[in-house]
C-alpha cells in the first residue's frame, strides 16, 4: 500500500514552475513578432469583411440567393474572426490566470 501513497505523492509534486518575463534573450523581439501578426490578421479581417459585405449586397440585388449566401457565411465568419483577434489577449490572460488557480 506504501507503494500507492508513494505514486500519489509524486503525481502531487509541485514543480514550483510559473511564467515569468524577462528569463529569455528576445522575448521583446517575440512579442513585436506576435503583435505584428495579430495586427496582419486584423487587417486581413478587415479586407475579408469588406468583400464579404460587397457579395452579400451583390448577391441581394441581383436575385442571387448563394451569393448571398455566401456573403453572410463569410462576414459571419469574418466578424468571429475579429472577435477571436481582438480578444485573443484577454481570452489566453483568462485561462492562464484560471489554471494557475488549480492547485
Amino acid at each position: 500500500m506504501s507503494l500507492l501513497a508513494d505514486r500519489v505523492v509524486q503525481l502531487a509534486y509541485d514543480p514550483g514552475i510559473s511564467p515569468k518575463g524577462g528569463g529569455l534573450p528576445g522575448l521583446s523581439v517575440l512579442k513585436t513578432v506576435v503583435n505584428s501578426i495579430n495586427l496582419f490578421g486584423i487587417i486581413a479581417v478587415v479586407g475579408a469583411l469588406a468583400v464579404s459585405l460587397a457579395v452579400w449586397a451583390w448577391g441581394h440585388h441581383t436575385g442571387g440567393h448563394q451569393a448571398e449566401a455566401t456573403g453572410k457565411k463569410g462576414a459571419t465568419v469574418a466578424a468571429g474572426a475579429a472577435l477571436g483577434l481582438g480578444a485573443a489577449n484577454g481570452i489566453v490572460a483568462f485561462f492562464s490566470n484560471l489554471g494557475s488557480q488549480v492547485h
